[in-house]
């Protein structure tokens, strides 16, 4: 097992330590960083009372920044929690229900919005007191991780406002601050949306003092407080919907409307005009800069309505906007067009004769990029109004289209990272495959999901965080073979303890599940859970995944310490699947994510070896004059350290298996060699640094031997070949 971390150190992709000093600066300073870091400070600003979430891209790092934060918050009175999911962090707002304390929470969407959509929808049913903010990570496009869905029909169908603010570090400040005083106007949770970029753009804003929580919430439970018409039940429930519309609605558009929180751009008057979201601000600009019809600066000859609330929507706002105008552009990223629909009922009922474009020049799927935009509103431009464009629809300068080389640069599929503990779990599964044969397999969110990927092609559904187990009830009744489930420790702690174990349990299921114990929630960041092995300040960790286990009834259980034991994963895998165990078996195979482990312990040793002391680091290699290269290792492992190389030997024409510099010394690729009965040419090399004066000698005369031995067996192969 790895050493744990130092205590009150835990681990996470990245530390924001020396930012976090940064969130101290008060008025009349400049605040500069990530869009991320303004965030925290802008939650800071406004009196916040509590805090929490869930990580998950693209607000990892934002969980990350609250983390580090936390003394910080702790000084000025502010709760925070690191939820144990996006249901658990949604409804930790309901402190606002009866409270007058302003509370935020954050995670991913649209995965995260699914889980904690429970929470919101009775939030938002009772509404608020206390401002509640809900900041969702957008992931949606190219750089996204899941399905393709938007956080739009969650707004609309729970009726929370959605802010999408235009993504630079002033609007978005602005954005937190008029979130929660909307939220407080309408007695309404708002939900403010920030895509990939936006949270991690650059710049500056004028701060503000941190401002503590006018009342706590310790302070508040002493005097606590109650009102039967927030709860969710009958009759009350009834009245909520009456309340959104006739109440709570109105004061949002009120709101919305006196403090201008949508913006206008552009000249008053024009012939055509563009409504966008406020995170395509960017996009738009940029494409109406290289068409000529804006400057660098951002002044813009196209008059421009910057939807920085997109629910609700302000009729007049964008009646007003129409009136003068032939066409009007529409720039709505993602599907379905929620947008685009409700203007065009608000044209409709209106009787205004405006010409509405959209999803007809811009694609109807799909992330807008650079090229996407630039495209749609030259079509746009060019149909509605040629005469206004430079060089007849051309800007000038255009760049050619850049070509396709998707037929020439190889795909680049997602897979483990080099030493990754879970990749022998999948080798050990296709050797037991070979042996009995192919079995249902389900996956599970996380890094181990890239197991369906070459070279294991394992898995073939994902149903959601912690439901790898679940998605194979159906499949649990005792057939002629077990069907086998996959999930994280993540997934387990997150949902799969209750969700999928606890279900097996109760329906006596036959199936096999592997929990893939990696010590961290290693696919959002490395963050700690509750079995993580390191020594946590603030969290609960090194709770076994065992015991939970067997707190809901799972008797067979089995522990692997060491997954690089493709040998001993292969045997316990094997027992399970052919014991005559009535009840679901459970194999948990741990071992230290390599990636968190590298960060923690590469500065360790540079520091060791700087010091002068004695650091061995194991390293493997391939012996060119035993492998056969019939690349069989490679199809067992996937290593991305683990290549091709010419041989040395000119009579030798097939590449054979190499090992770069990247190995990290894990081990796993002669661990699957011997298991696999593959080839003897993998070979351990440790590697010494700062040797002792004996071992130095001593590796002289052992390398004079070699040398020795080499020169004298060339010269006998010469003298040989002279003969013949």
């Amino acid at each position: 097992m790895a050493k744990p971390q130092p205590k009150g150190s835990p681990m996470a992709e990245r530390s924001f330590k020396k930012e976090i000093e940064h969130l101290r600066i008060g008025a009349g300073e400049t605040f500069r960083g990530e869009g991320i870091l303004a965030i925290t400070k802008a939650l800071l600003e406004n009196g916040v009372g509590y805090v929490g979430g869930y990580q998950g891209a693209p607000i990892s790092h934002l969980m990350d920044v609250l983390a580090d934060a936390e003394d910080l918050m702790a000084e000025l009175g502010i709760r925070f929690e690191a939820n144990a999911s996006e249901a658990a962090a949604a409804a930790m707002l309901a402190a606002s229900v009866h409270y007058p304390i302003r509370g935020a929470v954050t995670f991913k969407s649209t995965v995260g919005t699914n889980v904690a959509s429970d929470a919101l929808a009775n939030l938002a049913s009772g509404g608020v007191t206390g401002g509640a903010l809900i900041i969702v990570g957008e992931d949606y496009g190219e750089g996204s991780s899941i399905m393709q869905e938007r956080s739009h029909a969650f707004a609309m169908k729970s009726q929370i406002w959605l802010l999408d603010p235009r993504p630079n570090l002033p609007s978005i400040t602005d954005a937190v601050t008029h979130g929660f005083q909307l939220s407080e106007a309408s007695n309404t949770p708002v939900m403010l949306q920030v895509r990939i970029r936006c949270c991690h753009v650059h710049g500056a804003f004028q701060a503000k003092d941190n401002v503590p929580p006018p009342l706590t919430v310790k302070d508040a439970l002493s005097e606590p407080r109650r009102d039967t018409n927030r709860i969710v039940l009958p009759p009350a429930s009834f009245r909520h919907e009456h309340e959104k519309i006739e109440k709570r609605w109105p004061a949002a558009v009120d709101y919305i409307k006196s403090h201008g929180l949508n913006e206008r751009f552009g000249p008053d008057a024009g012939k055509v005009g563009i409504v966008l979201q406020g995170g395509m601000y960017n996009g738009v600009i940029r494409a109406l800069q290289r068409l000529g019809l804006a400057d660098v600066y951002g002044d813009t000859d196209v008059p421009l309505y910057c939807l920085n609330v997109t629910y609700p929507l302000v009729e007049d706002e964008f009646l007003a906007f129409c009136e003068g105008k032939d066409a009007v552009l529409i720039v709505e990223e993602g599907q379905p067009d929620y947008i685009e629909q409700a203007l065009r009922s608000i044209l409709h009922k209106a009787g205004h004769a405006v010409k509405i474009a959209g999803k007809d020049v811009l694609p109807m799927a799909g992330e807008y990029t650079g090229q996407v935009m630039l495209d749609g509103i030259e079509s746009f431009m060019v149909r509605h109004a040629p005469d206004i464009l430079p060089d007849r629809g051309r800007a000038p300068n255009r760049p050619a289209a850049p070509p396709d080389l998707s037929e020439v640069v190889p795909g680049r599929p997602p897979g483990f990272c080099t030493g990754c503990p879970e990749r022998p779990i999948f080798a050990a599964m296709k050797l037991v495959e070979e042996e009995m044969g192919p079995h249902q397999i389900s996956a599970d969110i996380g890094c181990h999901l890239f197991s369906i990927m070459p070279p294991f092609e394992i898995g073939g559904t994902t149903m959601g965080y912690g439901l790898g187990p679940a998605s194979n009830a159906a499949f649990d009744g005792g057939g002629e073979k077990r069907p086998i489930s996959i999930m994280g420790d993540g997934g387990f702690w997150h949902n799969g303890l209750s969700s999928s174990i606890g279900n097996a349990v109760f329906n006596k299921s036959d199936g096999v599940t592997i929990v893939v114990d990696n010590y961290y929630s290693a696919a959002t960041g490395g963050q700690d859970i509750l079995s993580s092995r390191a020594s946590n300040r603030t969290k609960a960790t090194k709770n076994p995944i065992t015991d939970a286990l067997k707190g809901v009834g799972v008797k067979w259980v089995r522990q692997i310490d060491r997954t690089y034991d493709v040998g001993r994963m292969r045997k316990t895998l094997r027992d399970a699947l052919t014991t005559d165990h009535e009840g679901p078996k459970v194999i948990v195979a741990s071992s230290e994510c390599m990636l968190n482990r590298q960060r923690r312990e590469k500065p360790l040793l540079a520091k060791a070896i700087k010091d002068g002391r004695r650091v061995e680091r194991p390293k493997f290699g391939v012996d060119e004059e035993v492998c056969t290269g019939d690349h069989a290792c490679m199809r067992l492992s996937g290593c991305p350290s683990l290549t091709l190389k010419m041989p040395d030997d000119p009579l030798r024409d097939d590449p054979i298996a190499h090992i770069d510099q990247s190995c990290v010394g894990c081990g796993n690729c002669g661990e699957v060699a011997d298991a696999a009965v593959l080839c003897p040419s993998f070979y351990q090399a440790d590697l010494v640094h700062n040797p002792g004066k004996a071992e130095s000698r001593m590796a002289r005369w052992h390398r004079r031997a070699i040398d020795w031995l080499q020169e004298r067996r060339a010269s006998t192969r010469l003298a040989r070949e002279v003969v013949r």
